[in-house]
């Protein structure tokens, strides 16, 4: 007999006991779903980290200083923009500060930088300017204010020329940063950033405890970050406890480390489904070979070799899991664009995933088909056709 004539029969027999294979099917579309499911959401949720993480800036470096010990200056600060590999640095003083226009009034971030920062911190402008080199050496009162500062104290209106009260103090709007989202926890629109030298003037104090560093390649950000920690060592000898120096991509690999063990764990969580599947089609194909064994007698009389009744029992087995794949592949893909819509995560499918759990489940029917398969085909037909 043909494969094409066992494959023919095969779907006889599961056409003809329709519930019973749906229910035989279930575990297999419960089993791929799950996994679809489960390992799109840790993906996207990786996806969105590292999209998070990126917006901090490319190939970057932060240093960090704790307490009195380590203040960086204008002219060190220079000192570590000369280092080999370095593209631009932005000293950075931070604060809160209280912002008011008309009756509106609200605390806001306040972050005092040069120009390098909208390059190293990859804050683009979508109204208006930046801040420039006169800005800093003349102090002036200029600000560039988040999307979300701009539509809280100006609404639909252009902020670009216009003035607000900072601390007291009448600051003009010069730009407006394109919307970033929030990054780590924190909101990146809203946010009012004004000259160093102002915003020093601002938070009362002269000290920059936190200095960002771009790299000029990010093949190279080992290196750089090699160079930065010697400069800083050469800088405050015995100290290095008071500083710390950060590589962005320390942290991206960190995360991606630990968003692929949550997608391997969460992906052998729902394999578990897989399996007990593939036992639910055994168990449905041993009641097969005890409906069936008087069928198997009289082809085994007429001439069936047992190569004939092991592949049509093996043919069903997989007919069943492949089917349970395909349609647990459509479910997934369906209810994880149905959790993302509804519950705002990001859910990113992947076509590996799809395709291994698929082949994942065919392999579970071929294991657990073949049990029941052997046994039917080693059935001695006298005795099968005397069974009752």
């Amino acid at each position: 007999m043909g494969i094409f004539q066992s494959i023919k029969m095969a779907l006889r027999s599961v056409k003809g006991n329709k519930l019973r294979s749906v229910l035989t099917m279930l575990g297999m579309i419960i089993g791929v779903s799950s996994v679809i499911i489960l390992v799109s959401i840790a993906q996207g949720s990786a996806q969105n980290v590292t999209g998070q993480i990126n917006q901090l800036g490319t190939n970057l470096l932060t240093i960090n200083s704790f307490g009195t010990d380590v203040t960086l200056t204008v002219d060190q600060m220079d000192e570590l923009s000369k280092l080999n590999g370095v593209k631009a640095v932005a000293p950075v003083v931070q604060g809160r500060v209280t912002v008011k226009k008309d009756r509106t009034t609200s605390q806001v971030s306040l972050t005092g930088t040069n120009v390098a920062y909208s390059t190293v911190r990859d804050a683009k402008v979508s109204q208006g300017r930046f801040i420039t080199d006169l800005d800093i050496e003349y102090r002036q009162k200029i600000a560039v204010i988040g999307a979300d500062t701009a539509s809280s104290f100006f609404g639909i209106e252009s902020p670009v020329g216009q003035y607000l009260q900072i601390d007291g103090t009448s600051f003009k709007v010069v730009g407006v940063l394109a919307s970033k989202g929030s990054s780590l926890g924190q909101s990146g629109d809203n946010v009012v950033i004004v000259p160093l030298s102002t915003g020093q003037r601002l938070v009362k104090s002269t000290t920059i405890n936190q200095v960002y560093l771009q790299g000029k390649s990010q093949n190279q950000m080992d290196y750089v970050m090699n160079e930065v920690e010697m400069k800083m060592a050469s800088l405050f000898p015995n100290k290095s406890d008071s500083y710390s120096v950060t590589n962005q991509q320390d942290l991206m690999n960190t995360m991606s480390s630990v968003s692929d063990t949550m997608t391997m764990m969460l992906g052998g969580i729902a394999s578990i489904s897989l399996l007990v599947g593939g036992i639910g089609i055994m168990n449905i194909m041993l009641v097969s070979v005890s409906e069936r064994t008087k069928e198997i007698g009289i082809r085994k009389a007429i001439g069936a070799k047992r190569r004939d009744v092991l592949l049509q029992f093996l043919i069903e087995a997989v007919v069943l899991s492949g089917a349970g794949g395909l349609i647990g592949i459509l479910t997934g893909v369906g209810l994880g664009k149905i959790i993302s819509s509804l519950l705002s995560l990001t859910v990113s499918f992947s076509l590996f995933v799809i395709f291994s759990s698929f082949l994942f489940s065919l392999a579970v029917g071929v294991i657990f088909g073949v049990f029941p398969a052997n046994k039917a085909s080693k059935l001695n037909p006298i005795q099968a056709l005397r069974y009752e």
